[in-house]
Order: C-alpha cells, then structure tokens, then sequence
C-alpha cells in the first residue's frame, strides 16, 4: 500500500546527494485549440524512456518568451499536428487543405528558426518534419494527391494510404531508408549498404515534397513520398514522417538518438560557458564598403553580435586585410596596371591608412554596443570581457604592406593595439615571399628580418599563414618568439601552397608555435574530390573535412600547437561550419570524437593565448 505522505516522498529524493544526475531538457511543442494547450502523454513518456526531461513549449512568439525559452532547451521535439496555411508557402488554399491553426504556425516556424541558429539538436514529427521544411528552406504540399508526379524528388502517383484507420500504434507501411546516414545508423541496420526497410504508421495528407538546401531525404514510402529527412550539414535536426511516439520500443531508438544529441549539447553549452573561445581569423571588415550592421544579424556577414551570441563564441580577431596588386610589391602601379588604391572600396592614401581607417570603423562597432562588444589586447582583456558578459574584438593585420617601409608604422599599429601582423598576402611585398612566391627575395628580405625584430621587441606576434616556404623558415629562424600561422591547413590533406608540409608544422611546434586550422574549401579539399563509389558526384568540404585537417595537425604537433582561425567573411565557412552562429556545433562534433575538455580548450583559444602571452611579455618599450 502507497504511503499517502510528502515527507516520504521527499526523504528518498534527499536520501542521496546529488538528488539526480543532470538530464537534458527537451522541449516538445504543444498543440492549441479551444482554451486547452496540450501534448500527447506518448511524447513525455518516450522522452523519459529515452533519458531526457520533457517540457511542454506553449505557442507563443513574445521574443523574450521564445529566447529565454531556448536557453533554457537542450532538444526539442516538433510534434504532430494540424496543417499548415498555405500563405506561409505563398500559395492560395487548395480545396482539400483540412484545419490551420495560426497560433501554432507562426510560434512554430519562429521557435525553429532560432533554434537552428542556436544548433539546438531537433526532432521533427510528422507536422515536425514539415515545420522544418517550411523554416528552412523546404516546401510543403498542401494535400499529398495534388503533388505532380516526380515534383517531389521522384514520387510516383499516391498508391499508398497515408493516413491510416488502424490504431496509432500499429504500423500500417513501409518506409525505405537510405545506407549510410544517420537514420539508417539509428535502426542498426545489420547489413551496411543495402536499403533498410522499416514498418510505420501514418497520419498526413499534407508532405513535405522538397526538402530544401538544408536538408537530405533519407527515407522513402513505397510511392515515393519523402518519409524522412536529415541535416545535409552535419547539424542534430532530423524529420520523419510518421509518429514514432505510438510504436513503443519501435519508436525509441529516434527519441534516444535526440536525447543523446541533446546531452551533447548541454555538454558544449557548459564548456563554452567555462572557456575562452577565440578565432583567431575573421575577414569582416572587407565588408564595412557594404554598409554591414555588426548589431544586427545581418546575412550580408559570417561574424556578427547576434551570430556570435548564438554560437557562444567569446572572441574573434577582426583583421585589415590589404589586397596586394599583382606584381607590386610596395602597393605603387607597375606598367600601368592596379594600384592598391585601385583595389580597395575606400577613398584614402595608403595602406597605413586604409588600416587605420578600418580599425576607426571598428571602433564605431564597440562604441555601438559597449554593453555587450569591448576591445581586447591581451588575454586578461578577454577574459575579463567574458567575465562581464562582453564579446572581444581584437585587431589584426593581414599582410605587412600596411607597415609601407617605416618601421615606426609598427610601433603606431602596437599602439592601436595590433596583437599579430601577417606579413604577407598572395604576392611578394617588401617583408618577404609569399605562397605564390615570385622569388622576389628568397624568402625574407633584409627589412623584413627588421620587420620581425620590431615586431618582437613590441610584442605583436609574427603570423606566416601566406608565406612561402622559404619566407616560413627565415621567420622562424630570425624571430626571438614563438609565430603563428592564424589560418593555414596540412598540405598532406590538401596540395596547395597555402598549406602547410608535416615538415613545417614539426618546425613551429619546436619553436613553441601554433597553426590554426581554417574553413577555406580550397584549403581543406583537393577541388574536383570524388564521393567515394561514384563516379560522377564531386564533393564539398564540411564541417568533417576541417577536423579532418585538425587532427592530422595534432598528430604531428601535438594538441598544444592548434586551434581555429576560420577566415570567415575571407571565403571561409563550409557546412556545419559557416559563420560564428555554428561555433558551437564545432565544439559537438569534438564532444562526440571524445575530446577532454582540456584539449577542447586548447584547441579554441588556450594554446593561442599561451602563445600571445609569451609574445607581449616580452615587450620592450
């Protein structure tokens, strides 16, 4: 007999300490209708079931309400449910579209958008599947028998009931699922390659017939409709078409599988909250000729405060990067061809002060937002911006032809508060060789070894990303401290002569340097790579391809001569790691390769600071 009392209750949850083991929140989105918002109980039981905490997401779209609500989700769940209105699409009613609920639709779409940018791990279900389509990108048919046939990535005409008159919990058809993607992981397929078939229940009339840019479609009725689709850029967000809640121990590997992904991201929430993340390369600046509002999410731009703030991301180095004109090496006109004046948006005199106009223009940016954006020179500063709840700016030159041929022009840029200079770009200048090396020097010239001595007694750090091989090893040689390479990959992975050789990544880390890996697809990939088994699919970097480059930079340096310098807005950014919004999702896939939060903390940022510390300790004014 039950002991009808609250102390006995309580005394087995205070019998031991802690209470419980932290769980992931799930949120599943509700149904409304009349005065009731509710949820189906089979949802909250397969999260349980599966190890998560399930919360009821009311539909309100207050923007306060949906923020603070996703900050406090580690998954989510979009359920079933009534259809969609068919404005949300741009389309007129057909006659068999059934009932739309507002309320639901435009609360829905709004707490999907933001929670991808967030990379909150989602589950859509049925209704789910399509709210993901219709907030990313997809479409959604207003009635399966209206879609034409082959409109929706081959379906023949509807020869299959989808919306079945059995009970919820039988299964009434079959779906076939593609080899080799997360679904098909997910139901164990025994024999790796061949077509899994997998037996459902179905409740639509509405479909999702295109499945947008953001998304694959990994399963497929026996008519050809889409019964599921997943992330095409390594992200947590999967749909399926049918109702998982109802099919028990059927159903629960994909109410696991969210729940696993969840706990990963509230892992890498906890990490970030603990950790300095810096990337250590960002080209933002090269769009300031645009009009871009660094306070507003602006599409025009990769690194932004909103795309930051989502991607926990704590700092960035914003550099002036200054165009190099072919064959010139002082910026000056060579047979009448461009000079850089020619190259850049901006009416001013010279490469100083194009640079000085860029960090002015930064400076606009921080003045803007005090509250929530500060410089940084040192890693005090950032951690004392982390520590108030401020992002870091941090100012960096790429390529020296902002010094002109004054060394005093590197004591003016120490004084703006420059921590690294790249010396060159993709051409020879007066410092040194580049990576596309017209041998101008031989490597360094003898104002470069000059550059670097200056540049070490006033503590800026020397970076060689863009030099050629040559111009590393004098560098190297001459400099007294410890260089970077800000955004170079490993050549072994990838020919081109931006990247490093093993032999080079040896040399920086005996010299207690780093190498940061970057998201340039030209960096990570050989152009033209071929699927493996195909011979027609060429394939893009992702997100796979930088960590591939990373950990091969481990192997041969070590984990404390790496990190991040993504080059975003300089053409970096790849799937599953296109602006700073994604910083986060990085920080997953490492969770998942079973990275210590040491090592991930070395990776996003300590080993750079280490590096910048020995570098300004050693100023001398």
């Amino acid at each position: 007999m039950s002991d009808y009392t609250i102390d006995s209750l309580t005394a087995r949850i205070y019998a031991t300490f802690p209470e419980a083991r932290r769980r992931p929140v799930i949120g599943i989105t509700a149904n409304q209708g009349g005065i009731d918002v509710s949820v189906r109980e089979a949802y909250h039981r397969q999260v349980v079931e599966a190890g998560g905490v399930p919360v009821i997401i009311p539909p309100v779209t207050d923007a306060e309400v949906v923020i603070n609500t996703l900050e406090t989700l580690d998954g989510i769940i979009l359920s079933g449910g009534g259809d969609y209105n068919p404005l949300w699409c741009g389309e007129e009613p057909s006659p068999r579209l059934h009932n739309i609920n507002g309320t639901r639709d435009s609360a829905e779409l709004l707490l999907t958008r933001l929670a991808y940018n967030r990379q909150i791990p989602m589950l859509g279900i049925c209704r789910g599947m399509q709210t993901l389509a219709m907030a990313l990108g997809g479409h959604v048919a207003q009635d399966i028998s209206e879609v034409q046939q082959g409109g929706n990535d081959g379906a023949t005409a509807v020869s299959v009931k989808h919306s079945q008159d059995a009970e919820r919990t039988e299964p009434t058809h079959t779906v076939t699922i593609t080899p080799r993607t997360t679904l098909y992981n997910i139901y164990g397929a025994a024999a790796e390659g061949k077509p899994l078939r997998l037996h459902v229940n179905s409740f639509h009339h509405q479909v999702v017939d295109k499945a947008g840019p953001r998304f694959t479609p990994v399963a497929h009725s026996a008519d050809g409709f889409i019964e599921a689709m997943e992330s095409s850029e390594r992200k947590s967000v999967m749909g399926v078409q049918w109702h998982p809640e109802w099919l028990g121990t059927d159903g629960q590997p994909l109410f696991r599988w969210l729940v696993q992904q969840a706990d990963t991201f509230r892992r890498a929430k906890s990490l970030h909250s603990r950790i300095i993340t810096l990337d250590t390369h960002c080209d933002t600046p090269m769009y300031f000729h645009q009009g871009v509002d660094f306070t507003h999410r602006d599409p025009r731009i990769l690194v932004d405060l909103h795309k930051m703030n989502e991607g926990r991301q704590d700092a960035t180095i914003m550099v002036c990067y200054l165009p190099q004109p072919p064959g010139s090496i002082d910026g000056m006109a060579k047979n009448g061809g461009k000079t850089f004046r020619d190259m850049i948006h901006f009416d001013v005199e010279s490469p100083k002060a194009y640079t000085d106009f860029i960090f002015d223009e930064i400076g606009k940016i921080v003045a803007a937002k005090p509250e929530y954006v500060a410089f940084a020179r040192s890693s005090s500063d950032i951690r004392r911006n982390k520590q108030e709840g401020k992002k870091s700016i941090i100012l960096g030159i790429e390529n020296g032809l902002a010094i002109e041929h004054d060394l005093s022009n590197i004591s003016h840029f120490a004084g703006r508060g420059v921590v690294y200079i790249t010396l060159c770009h993709n051409g020879d200048n007066l410092i040194c060789d580049s990576a596309r090396t017209s041998n101008t020097h031989g490597g360094v010239s003898p104002f470069g070894a000059q550059v670097i001595a200056e540049m070490n007694r006033l503590g800026i750090i020397v970076d060689l990303s863009h030099a050629g091989e040559k111009s590393f090893y004098d560098a190297l040689e001459i400099s007294a401290t410890p260089i970077v390479c800000s955004h170079s990959n490993c050549r072994s992975l990838c020919e081109h002569p931006r990247n490093l050789t093993d032999e080079q990544l040896r040399a920086l880390a005996r010299k207690g340097g780093v190498a940061h890996t970057t998201f340039y697809h030209g960096f990570l990939k050989p152009s033209g790579t071929l699927l493996k088994g195909s011979e027609n699919t060429m394939t893009e970097a992702d997100i796979l391809d930088g960590i591939a480059h990373l950990e091969h930079a481990i192997d041969v340096m070590g984990i404390d001569h790496v990190g991040i310098g993504t080059d975003f807005d300089g053409d970096g950014g790849v799937p599953g790691m296109a602006c700073s919004s994604e910083a986060i999702n990085f920080t997953m896939h490492l969770l998942r390769r079973r990275y210590s939060d040491e090592d991930i903390q070395k990776i996003w940022g300590g080993n750079w600071l280490r590096v910048m510390d020995e570098v300004q300790a050693r100023r001398k004014e």
